[in-house]
């Protein structure tokens, strides 16, 4: 306003010094703008968090030594040396919690990283049967690898486990004989179950049309992405919340934050491929008069239903339960017989009864 500059400008008063010299600075830099005259002036006391936690107790000691009061006013180049040294100290305490921060973060984001890269391939590809050809082959080893054993005949080996795994994975019933499972390796029961697979799953893109199956394929692999990584993320903020602890156990918790988020990562990106595999062969389109005609069977049952519900039951005639009303006059225990004895009831007819 007018007459400010002429006055000296704006003079800023502060009741105590912030953590961050930045904030300070700022605050000073209110009575200085562009130019403009000004002054500031802070007051604090040796008992604030930032000179009592991170300043030096020497200032106290001094001030004991000197027998000077506690509401004595103190100016002294020592005081704002101290106070900076504090600042610095919770500045650089600051930094490290977030560079430490970092540290993770850098796990996720290089995990992000990958899971973005796949799942912009996947929505800038005109066609993904390549992608999914690939997860079949992956899984078909996934598969393949528990099963054989180099030292054992392959007719020894657990053909009912490997029957149960392809029948889950690929939705694919072996009827191979004793004979077909005789001298294998690794090699010829990955291409044999290969050629099982591949034929499945031509017969799904016949079964619900090419081009539908191809819309299938890149719609049923965004959402097993989009799916899995929420779960994902969820997992590894848990781990995080833990991870702190394996310090008590000799060990760096970054270290194995890494290590745990890196097999929790693999895990995850098997099963994305498991899981759209496995929907793709299983996954049957059905045309609308199809939808039309099982709706319409659907009501026809309901409407058989109701019928035999109103022919069973008798119409809406009440079946709940009934009050059971006394036809004649309770006679008392001591009260004469109604039979005409001269006995007491208890002693005649109710003692019968």
């Amino acid at each position: 306003g007018e007459g400010v500059r002429e006055l000296g400008g704006l003079h800023i008063l502060g009741t105590g010094r912030h953590e961050s010299r930045r904030i300070d600075n700022q605050l000073r830099g209110r009575s200085g703008r562009q130019g403009d005259p000004g002054s500031s002036r802070f007051f604090l006391s040796l008992e604030d968090d930032l000179l009592r936690i991170f300043g030096s107790g020497k200032l106290s000691t001094i001030m004991d030594k000197l027998g000077m009061e506690e509401d004595e006013p103190i100016e002294h180049s020592m005081i704002s040396k101290a106070i900076e040294n504090a600042q610095r100290k919770v500045e650089g305490h600051n930094f490290d919690i977030r560079k430490h921060l970092l540290e993770y973060d850098d796990v996720m984001n290089k995990q992000r990283e990958v899971i973005y890269g796949q799942r912009r391939e996947v929505l800038e590809s005109d066609d993904v049967h390549e992608i999914i050809e690939d997860m079949i082959a992956d899984l078909i080893e996934s598969v393949v690898s528990p099963v054989v054993q180099d030292r054992i005949p392959s007719e020894d080996w657990d053909w009912e486990q490997f029957d149960e795994q392809v029948a889950a994975v690929f939705n694919v019933k072996l009827e191979w004989d004793k004979e077909a499972r005789q001298d294998l390796n690794f090699e010829a029961l990955r291409d044999k179950l290969r050629a099982e697979v591949e034929n499945a799953y031509n017969q799904q893109i016949v079964r619900n049309h090419p081009e539908q199956m191809r819309h299938l394929e890149r719609m049923i692999l965004l959402q097993m992405v989009d799916t899995h990584w929420k779960e994902h993320l969820l997992h590894m903020d848990h781990l995080k919340e833990g991870i702190g602890l394996r310090g008590y156990g000799q060990k760096n918790p970054l270290d194995e934050y890494k290590k745990e988020g890196f097999e929790m990562f693999i895990a995850m990106i098997e099963t994305v491929k498991e899981q759209t595999v496995s929907t793709l062969m299983r996954v049957q389109i059905v045309q609308e008069d199809e939808v039309a005609r099982l709706e319409e069977e659907q009501r026809r049952q309901r409407e058989r239903e109701l019928e035999m519900a109103k022919i069973s039951g008798g119409g809406t005639e009440d079946t709940g339960p009934k009050t059971v009303r006394r036809q004649e006059e309770k006679v008392g225990r001591n009260a004469p017989c109604p039979c005409g004895s001269g006995k007491k009831y208890k002693k005649c007819c109710g003692k019968l009864s």
